[in-house]
């Protein structure tokens, strides 16, 4: 008799393991699980969460694929104890912890081409700002040495505001110079990428890691933004966390 495959979980954290108390208002059995620089919880699990997690755990390796980075990693108070996947898929922790790097190569080569169109959309998002009267100012986001994205913000957390910053100035960015960048948004969160970042492109070089040790495995994605939506659709199977965005645009909209 064939042993059983191994199976592994592709798994994103925010929003879909937990999330801040103002996504589930009405819970009353939060447990922290996620913690600020200050050591102050800012994001919790519900049972039914906890629940999931236990019965995951029983049965599969759980691979954390999320956009936080190493430091934001770090205060995640989950026992992971394999490969994980931050930055977007910019870096890949092996289970020791330590940096991947024969992945940082490919990635610091790959970013390198990839900067001067980021500092390029932060400016153009910057003056825009100013001359709008808006608050919001954009950064490169950078870890472990390499910038990856540039990400924006509004301080008073103005869903329309990032709105005309996408509408104004990145979409048309993107349809000319930026073609080679893609954009996210989620919340307060507005996100330009080079299209050579990307969870799936990480998961894809984990998996070939964790066949090449296991021979053939059966893989799991669960996310809930469309920027999980990829990783996901090239694992062999998807969950998807109902009243998220990419339920909202999937599932929830048949």
């Amino acid at each position: 008799m064939r042993p059983a495959l191994k199976t592994f979980l592709f798994v994103d954290l925010d929003d879909t393991l937990f999330q801040t108390p103002i996504k589930v208002p009405n819970a009353k059995d939060l447990e922290p699980v996620a913690y600020l620089k200050s050591g102050d919880p800012i994001s919790y699990t519900t049972a039914k969460q906890r629940a999931l997690f236990a019965m995951f755990s029983r049965d599969m390796t759980l691979i954390p694929t999320t956009a936080r980075n190493h430091d934001a990693m770090s205060r995640v108070n989950l026992p992971f104890s394999s490969y994980t996947i931050i930055d977007f898929g910019g870096v890949v922790l092996k289970p020791d912890g330590s940096v991947d790097e024969a992945w940082a190569e490919i990635i610091r080569s790959d970013m390198a081409q990839a900067v001067d169109g980021l500092n390029t959309i932060k400016q153009l998002i910057d003056e825009y700002a100013v001359a709008e009267g808006l608050k919001a100012r954009a950064r490169v986001v950078e870890d472990c040495a390499t910038p990856f994205y540039t990400l924006v913000k509004d301080p008073d957390k103005q869903a329309s505001n990032l709105e005309h910053i996408e509408r104004d100035v990145v979409l048309p960015w993107l349809a000319g110079e930026g073609k080679n960048f893609n954009v996210h948004r989620n919340a307060n969160n507005l996100a330009i990428l080079p299209n050579t970042l990307n969870k799936a492109r990480a998961v894809a070089y984990v998996r070939q890691q964790l066949e090449a040790e296991h021979g053939e495995i059966l893989t799991f994605g669960m996310g809930d933004s469309t920027s999980d939506a990829r990783f996901m659709a090239s694992c062999d199977y998807t969950i998807i966390p109902k009243g998220t965005q990419l339920a909202a645009r999937t599932v929830e909209s048949l």
